[in-house]
């Protein structure tokens, strides 16, 4: 797509269409490519015969094959030539093998019978998996560069027939591609304990005998060469490897053919006492409940029926959060390895493309300035720019953006290449030129320092220009804005406006200051019409997937909020060690990264960081069946986007074995005819169980992507003649390039199409027509029916039987910004909360949505906690009030305590301690964090939880909708100066009354205590522990609540003392201070008895 298209503005419905051109830019040269002969097979140089002439194993064909191949398959293999299939002949100075004896070859009486050291089984096997260079070395062989050439795909050999089911690393002969003189690169020697032995795939129907296994002279030959790898290993650790890269003993197989990534289990010393404490807690729950409930409190029945309820459901919570953390796990990529295999330098890069993906609604609360520095950073990243493409989505039609945006486009050309010339972390200058670092650590430049002072000016100068420009958009004129040729700005109706795309910088109109291209940089704002539902956010993100295929079609998307920025270059190359692994990549639907935040203070008062959830709940999802979507961060596949089901795991072959009588096997199968005629038999049933829980909307898509072989000739035929064109445009909507580009699992856009028609047809994609009557928002893209919309996309996705991954890379990848003060935290979690009770009353709640599917069950017990959380306000609200009556009354939740209660009630302490102190020591998480997360689940839980409880309630009940507004990005210059700053809301009310409420009960308390003695002492403690343990957590709401100069709004104090006095003024009615007197009512009957 070309720069030089303009701005586009347009709307289908209406068959409008206006463009404004700009002036274009010549495009990039093509890169040269070379090539060059290597063996096919192991990829070392195939070598010259004794005679000094190139060394040809068939003379058939000539296929390239060095001659330790040629004689490993001569002895081990199939004996014949991989690609034409013909017997290799006997050559000069090789061994005889059986079935020489029929061939008239050369006589070579010399070499008859030669079984030298050359030829032993253990030099043949090093030949096959030893490295000829140390770690870290180029492929250049003495400073030449040799040359390269692509391997076509040539069949695995497993013993003379072709395993289609088998993992490429795991077949007999395990071919690499190595370019550059056929060098192969090796991390580690073979000896290290983590690394397993990949085991060579056998044909069943053979001996074993056939391969060697089992025999004497094997096992000797396998016991000699594990040790010379530990004699190899441990030489290497003592220092006295060689350094030179003539070690040619390293056995690795080559590292472009290892795996891009790996699980790391969490050792068993941290994770075995961590699950057997969680069952001792399951049993002491157990116990602790019977005497809970078989003990109850008479002359205090309503308050213990109250806390036992309280306690069921904070005990059904934990385990719904505690389950889905049985499995964590950890993960590691190999940057090098990506490299290696698929972005060789002087090689076109066979990286993935990617599109990003940036949104914003209203300027004036997510700066542009903000908004620049993720684009900036996203321009910079370290990924080939030919693979790039950002997309910025203006919901709200401002011109303040535009206008921001072709700024930006203009300071990227000298940005750009001064990250790219210096490697510089992080890419985002507003957040590059603030860290408080050595800046000339690791750079040897002499001209650094001089270009890093002109480029600081350079964004100074730039964000004068921003500023000024958001200067000006505060007063908007009567007549609306107009662009530089005078032509009004479409989006001056913010509610009624056009469609809008500008290509900013694109393959022929984007180069910086040195000539090099720049990735493509686009402008979305799609349409909006009176009377349409535009679905907010999840509408935006739809626009920008229909918009991205029509015009990139990039088969992995990024979405990041427009205040997180990238802070890490590699960390897209990190996702695609998951998103392009051969093995595990094809069932990925997204890749996950934690959120971190910047301008938070030091001690997170209100829990910002939300290290507890990303760190250890994450983590143990990611061990089942991948982390949840947390709406920024993430790369998608963008077939799991549309709906697609996850591709099936081919099932190995079934395997019998030689030595069992035939009539046994036939027992065997006739026993497995009978139990699938009986699962036939049994269906039925189970589908009218599956029906119970499924909806009238149609679940699974109807076609399967993992169905159709792209491979196959005729592959696009046959996906025309599977998947009818109706379908898909009801499906999909009416645009057949849409459409068309829905088809191609990997990406790519139609070469025969103009950029006008393109730039038309993406007009046609952003109407707010286009999604009506179709599955946009049920089925395809971001889901609809919740504010939350990435927990229902996430959980659509899982539900089709894809899996996540959660990548934490050693630099953090991304950087937001976090609402600092308590009023605007309160609210976005008062907003995500709402999101959770959309979602619980919708079609899609995880109690009874995706049955039959392929979610797990621990996967879906998170998804289950994550819509039932905010109920918990409701017992917890209850459960935090009690200590105040029960102070203010005098009576207690429990009876007096025996011996075996109170082992049990310690027990059940201990075992929380526990397990707190267990999840802190796998996860890494500190202890303050994990205490912020405490406190800041009751105030959040006592505050947004129960008010977005109570919104979701009217809106399904009643229809009342809620609005919410943009959380500011912006704060003033002063550190942390929002912190202090308070805004009235009434989501202070019920935890300030709570506050008051148990301070006059410890006060009433403890005057109680004085006025009856010292036997009032003992019961008194129990009471005031309840109490304090509620006023701890409360205590960062406290702290914020009076603030740094005590500047609390009238009206919480006023709201807050009247609720706690009405309460107070109740108690004193009932139950007041004053002692009573059971007995009967005696008066002075005024006579002298005396």
């Amino acid at each position: 797509m070309e720069a030089s298209a303009g701005l586009v503005a347009g709307s289908h419905n209406r068959n409008e269409l206006v463009v404004i051109r700009r002036d274009g830019e010549p495009g990039p040269k093509p890169m040269d490519q070379r090539n060059g002969q290597v063996c096919q097979i192991c990829g070392d140089d195939v070598g010259r015969n004794p005679d000094g002439e190139p060394f040809v194993a068939c003379n058939e064909c000539a296929f390239p094959i060095c001659r330790d191949c040629y004689e490993y398959e001569r002895r081990e293999g199939t004996q014949n030539c991989p690609q034409c299939k013909t017997r290799f002949k006997r050559l000069k100075g090789c061994a005889r093998v059986p079935g020489d004896e029929e061939e008239d070859g050369v006589d070579d009486l010399e070499n008859e019978f030669n079984w030298s050291e050359k030829h032993d089984s253990q030099y043949v096997a090093e030949s096959m998996l030893h490295a000829h260079m140390s770690y870290g070395r180029s492929a250049d062989l003495d400073g030449v560069p040799q040359p390269f050439q692509p391997i076509p795909n040539v069949p695995l050999l497993t013993n003379g027939q072709m395993v289609d089911d088998i993992p490429p690393e795991q077949h007999a002969l395990v071919p690499s591609f190595m370019g550059g003189g056929g060098k192969r690169i090796h991390p580690l020697p073979y000896a290290d304990p983590n690394l397993p032995v990949q085991p060579r795939s056998m044909d069943p129907s053979k001996d074993l005998a056939a391969y060697g296994y089992g025999s004497v002279a094997w096992k000797e030959r396998m016991e000699s060469w594990k040790q010379k790898q530990e004699r190899m290993h441990q030489t290497r650790n003592d220092g006295g490897g060689n350094d030179d890269g003539d070690d040619a003993d390293l056995p690795l197989m080559d590292e472009a053919r290892q795996p891009l990534s790996r699980k790391i289990p969490l050792p068993s010393s941290q994770l075995n006492p961590y699950r057997m404490i969680i069952i001792i807690r399951l049993v002491v729950l157990g116990f602790f409940f019977h005497y809970r409930v078989m003990h109850p409190v008479p002359d205090a029945f309503a308050l213990w029926l109250i806390s036992v309820i309280c306690e069921i459901w904070f005990a059904m919570s934990w385990i719904l959060d505690q389950f889905p953390k049985w499995f964590p796990i950890e993960r590691e990529t190999y940057l090098d390895r990506l490299t290696l295999r698929f972005d060789k330098e002087g090689q076109p890069s066979q990286l993935a493309p990617i599109d990003f993906f940036v949104s914003t609604v209203d300027p004036m609360k997510e700066p542009p300035l903000v908004t620049a520095n993720t684009v900036l950073s996203i321009l910079s990243v370290d990924y080939p720019v030919d693979k790039v493409s950002c997309y910025v989505s203006d919901d709200g039609a401002a011109m303040l953006t535009f206008e921001a945006l072709s700024e930006t486009s203009e300071f990227a050309k000298k940005w750009v290449p001064f990250c790219k010339r210096y490697s510089l972390e992080p890419r985002a200058p507003e957040w590059y030129f603030q860290q408080k670092i050595d800046y000339l650590k690791d750079k040897v430049a002499p001209n650094f320092v001089r270009e890093r002072r002109a480029m600081k000016r350079e964004y100074e100068e730039f964000k004068v220009r921003i500023n000024a420009l958001v200067a000006k958009a505060q007063k908007v004129p009567e007549e609306g804005w107009t662009m530089q040729d005078g032509t009004p700005w479409p989006g001056n109706n913010v509610r009624d406006h056009p469609g809008m795309i500008q290509v900013f910088l694109g393959q022929s109109g984007g180069h910086d200051v040195e000539g090099n291209e720049l990735p493509r940089l686009v402008y979305v704002s799609r349409e909006k019409r009176p009377g349409y539902d535009h679905h907010k956010k999840a509408g935006a993100m739809n626009a920008l997937v229909r918009v991205s295929a029509v015009l990139t079609n990039a088969p992995y998307l990024l979405n990041l909020d427009c205040d997180h920025y990238i802070n890490n270059s590699k960390a897209i190359k990190e996702a695609m060690c998951f998103m392009m692994d051969p093995l595990l990549g094809k069932k990925v639907c997204y890749v996950q990264f934690p959120q971190r935040f910047d301008g938070i203070d030091r001690h997170d008062r209100y829990a910002n960081r939300n290290v507890v959830f990303f760190d250890i709940n994450m983590k143990g999802l990611d061990g089942i069946q991948g982390p949840i979507y947390v709406g920024t961060g993430c790369v998608f596949r963008r077939q799991a986007l549309y709906g697609y089901d996850a591709p099936k795991t081919k099932k190995p072959p079934s395997r019998t074995c030689n030595c069992w009588p035939k009539w046994c096997i036939c027992c065997c199968c006739f026993g497995n005819r009978k139990t699938k005629k009986k699962t036939k038999t049994s269906k039925p049933k189970f589908e009218k169980i599956k029906k119970l829980f499924k909806k009238k909307e149609n679940q699974a898509p109807a076609y399967a992507l993992g169905e159709i072989d792209e491979a196959a000739p005729g592959a696009e035929n046959e996906k025309a003649s599977i998947v009818n064109q109706q379908k898909l445009e009801k499906k999909f909507g009416q645009s057949s390039v849409f459409v068309a580009s829905t088809l191609l699992e990997n990406g790519g856009t139609l070469k025969s199409a103009s950029p006008a028609s393109l730039l038309k047809e993406a007009i046609h994609v952003i109407s707010c027509g286009y999604e009506d009557k179709t599955d946009w928002g049920k089925d395809i893209g971001w889901i609809y029916g919740s504010v939350t919309e990435d927990i229902l996309t996430g959980f659509k996705m899982h539900c089709h039987g894809w899996r996540s991954i959660y990548c934490i890379p050693k630099r953090v990848a991304f950087k937001g910004s976090a609402p600092l003060n308590l009023s605007d935290r309160l609210h976005q979690v008062l907003r995500w909360a709402l999101g959770s009770i959309e979602i619980f009353f919708s079609n899609h709640c995880p109690l009874w949505y995706g049955y039959g599917g392929g979610l797990k069950c621990l996967e879906r017990f998170s998804y289950i906690n994550s819509i039932v959380y905010p109920w918990t306000s409701i017992p917890l609200l209850a459960y935090c009030t009690l200590p105040a009556i029960c102070l203010l009354t005098g009576k207690f939740i429990t009876p007096e305590l025996n011996n075996v209660a109170s082992l049990w009630f310690m027990s059940l302490f201990i075992c929380i301690f526990a397990t707190s102190i267990l999840e802190m020591r796998w996860s890494g998480v500190g202890i303050d964090d994990w205490w912020r997360n405490e406190q800041f689940w009751v105030i959040g839980g006592v505050s947004s939880h129960l008010f977005a409880v109570f919104q979701g309630l009217l809106k399904v009940i009643a229809g009342v909708d809620t609005s919410f507004t943009v959380t500011s990005k912006g704060g003033d210059d002063e550190e942390f100066s929002e912190l202090y700053t308070f805004k009235w809301t009434t989501l202070l009310i019920p935890p300030t009354t709570l506050l008051l409420l148990n301070f006059i009960g410890v006060v009433a308390g403890v005057s109680n205590a004085i006025n009856n003695g010292y036997e009032s002492w003992g019961p008194l403690f129990g009471k005031l522990f309840f109490a304090f343990w509620v006023i701890v957590h409360l205590y960062p709401f406290l702290k914020g609540l009076v603030g740094r100069q005590n500047r609390t709004p009238t009206i919480v104090i006023v709201w807050s003392i009247l609720l706690a006095s009405i309460f107070s003024l109740l108690w004193v009615r009932i139950d007041p201070f004053l002692a009573k007197d059971d007995g009967p009512l005696l008066e002075e009957c005024g006579l002298d008895c005396n």
